[in-house]
């Protein structure tokens, strides 16, 4: 079958795909399209290639980089989306497709569901875990602000902290809180404060505003760099009823710029009354510990018997301990005495010099001074040393006369 483009002459593959492209585009410049989202893919060139369906049909699409960076929340399989773009056609493949340049979920917002889809990546993460969460200091000295230098919240901080703490250093960190330049000056606001030092608590926030004008307190670099911030972080994000991503990966959520300058400096006044309410609540504490003290020792008092009573028997025990002690060393010196003379006595008895107390002598031969018990053993001329008890003379023997009995 051939075409015939008004010249009788059949037409290229190439040149018929040409002409359909241009009749689409040129018809179709402006569609906006409805379906779920199927096949998607996200290679690393960032483009985002993906097929709309309904119930009977299905479409494929392309969103270019240049357009897709642009995008509010991230693109998921089975996800309702309304498109804007114009009709296309991928001449090597012959397809034609719609190249997107807008995208919004349907019932949900986009920022809403950006939201969403964020809060929910980062609490798989832990960022949300209340283990995380770091007390505040009870006293800061040192106290950084991240928020516009001329929005009404540094103004409403300031104020709160001169009135309450006026003592407290406050160094400001200025930063962007709307736009798309916001969250990164947020961050690094962030992070200089923590580079800075010396910071006892920062407070990041903004007033309110429409979910637009928090988007920046919704994004992922916002809320990294309040996990990573060494200094505990107090989000103080629009009114009471606005809750952002920062609210929750922050150490503590403020309701409102002026309420989280409260919870940091509490006012002189607060101090009194609280060390006034802790005097008092002390004297009732010990007041109340001594009279149970006092009714205990009473109650131990009457349990006890009388101590001078007491007293007195011990004294009376240890004087007749005493008597007793002294009458049984005495007797027992006396023992000892008797035996030692009994000792003394039978010792004098057995002793070599108790004879010659009675007269008699003791002989040793000379020179050898060996005892001379016979005196057959004696000869004449032999020198001999008698030891009488009161000392000692020599002699020599003239003639000896030997017992016949022994």
């Amino acid at each position: 079958m051939q075409l015939d483009l008004g010249l009788g002459m059949p037409v290229t593959v190439s040149e018929l795909t040409r002409n359909i492209k241009t009749m689409l585009e040129s018809g179709f410049p402006d569609v906006w399209v409805s379906g779920e989202i199927t096949n998607l893919r996200i290679p690393s060139s960032g483009h985002i290639y993906l097929t709309l369906k309904d119930r009977d049909a299905q479409i494929k699409a392309v969103f270019f980089r240049q357009s897709a960076r642009f995008l509010k929340f991230v693109p998921e399989d089975g996800l309702e989306v309304t498109v804007r773009g114009h009709l296309s056609v991928y001449e090597l493949r012959g397809e034609y497709q719609i190249i997107v340049e807008y995208m919004e979920p349907r019932g949900l917002g986009a920022l809403q569901l950006a939201f969403l889809q964020l809060k929910e990546k980062l609490e798989k993460e832990g960022l949300f875990d209340p283990a995380r969460k770091r007390p505040l200091p009870r006293f800061p000295k040192r106290v950084g602000v991240v928020t516009s230098p001329t929005g009404a919240a540094v103004r409403d901080i300031l104020k709160v902290l001169r009135r309450r703490a006026p003592g407290v250093q406050v160094v400001i960190a200025p930063a962007s809180v709307q736009g798309e330049a916001a969250p990164a000056e947020i961050a690094k606001a962030i992070a200089d404060l923590n580079g800075l030092g010396g910071l006892d608590v920062m407070i990041v926030g903004r007033g309110g505003g429409s979910i637009e004008d928090l988007a920046a307190f919704n994004t992922e670099a916002v809320a990294r760099a309040i996990a990573a911030s060494g200094i505990p972080v107090i989000s103080a994000v629009g009114h009471e009823t606005d809750f952002t991503i920062a609210d929750f990966v922050s150490d503590l959520r403020a309701p409102t710029p002026s309420a989280a300058a409260e919870i940091v400096a509490r006012s002189e006044e607060e101090l009194k009354d609280a060390l006034e309410n802790m005097g008092r609540r002390m004297v009732y504490s010990v007041g109340h510990r001594l009279k149970l003290l006092r009714s205990r020792l009473d109650s131990e008092a009457r349990a006890l018997p009388d101590i001078r009573r007491t007293v007195r028997e011990k004294m009376q025990r240890v004087d007749d301990f005493s008597a007793r002690l002294a009458r049984s060393a005495a007797y027992d010196m006396r023992s000892r005495r008797d035996r030692l003379s009994g000792i003394a006595a039978r010792l004098d008895t057995l002793s070599p010099l108790a004879p010659l107390s009675r007269g008699f002598a003791v002989a040793t031969a000379l020179p050898g001074g060996e005892v001379v018990r016979s005196a057959g053993r004696l000869s004449p001329g032999d020198r001999l040393r008698l030891r009488f008890i009161d000392g000692e003379a020599d002699c020599r023997v003239e003639d000896t006369t030997a017992n016949s009995g022994s």
